[in-house]
């Protein structure tokens, strides 16, 4: 294995992020399995597998255009994982590790697939400091003494229930089009969160950024969302929506 990639694949999101410096500890459990994972145990092996697989190709396709090379993306993490496992220091938990392998691996590929996404773009158009997710006018100040940061102008009600709009496969469509759409840490946190339901301290231990960060990058990713969304909902006469004013 290269040892340059082997460098990479076991950072762990350290140095180059904006999240503070922590101490952590792997637990009992997860100690012994990676100690039967470095004894090439195929039953752990299959257990993490059976374990994340799913999570892996969901991730990649955050990065790559299609299901089948989302596949082959997370193949080839699974490859690294037990060809990197020896190494494994236990500076983050073993699941942080094999998803930082898997991203690093599907933007090289989506990269490759002349979708350009890199290590370079996170640290800008992604930052606090980008561009609003949506108008401000429609947020309350961040020193309201009641609701800080909430909806000043209500998002717009659908007629639609809950459950219709679940099974309105035009409609996945649309949110997973404006998701991939959205900048690169902003795709990458409201993946995890809500596809994925990591919550914010494992987001930021894997993407190297701070828990208020991470929720200030879910606060607009989804608000991002929720705009396309109304936008599609208006114009769209079966759900019997106008668009807001």
């Amino acid at each position: 294995m290269n040892t340059a990639t082997y460098a990479i694949e076991t950072e762990c999101a350290r140095g180059g992020g904006t999240a503070p410096v922590r101490s952590f500890t792997i637990s009992g459990e997860e100690n012994l399995l990676v100690t039967r994972l470095r004894n090439r145990d195929e039953a752990s092996f299959m257990e993490i597998v059976e374990r994340y697989h799913g999570s892996l190709v969901r991730m990649a396709l955050s990065f790559v255009d299609s299901k089948a090379i989302a596949e082959e993306v997370a193949q080839e993490t699974w490859l690294a994982v037990l060809q990197g496992i020896d190494g494994f220091e236990g500076r983050c938990s073993l699941k942080t590790w094999i998803f930082q392998i898997l991203i690093n691996r599907a933007k090289t590929r989506g990269v490759r697939e002349a979708r350009s996404v890199s290590f370079s773009s996170l640290n800008g158009a992604n930052s606090e400091e980008s561009d609003s997710a949506v108008e401000p006018s429609r947020f309350l100040p961040l020193d309201d003494p009641q609701h800080p940061g909430s909806w000043a102008s209500q998002p717009q009600q659908w007629d639609m229930t809950p459950e219709q709009l679940l099974l309105s496969q035009e409609c996945w469509t649309h949110i997973e089009r404006a998701i991939a759409d959205l900048p690169d840490l902003q795709r990458e946190v409201i993946t995890l969160r809500d596809m994925q339901g990591w919550n914010n301290e494992e987001i930021g231990a894997l993407l190297g950024i701070s828990e208020s960060n991470c929720r200030v990058l879910l606060h607009r990713a989804r608000s991002r969302v929720r705009e396309a969304l109304e936008d599609y909902m208006a114009t769209n006469s079966r759900y019997g929506t106008t668009r807001p004013h």
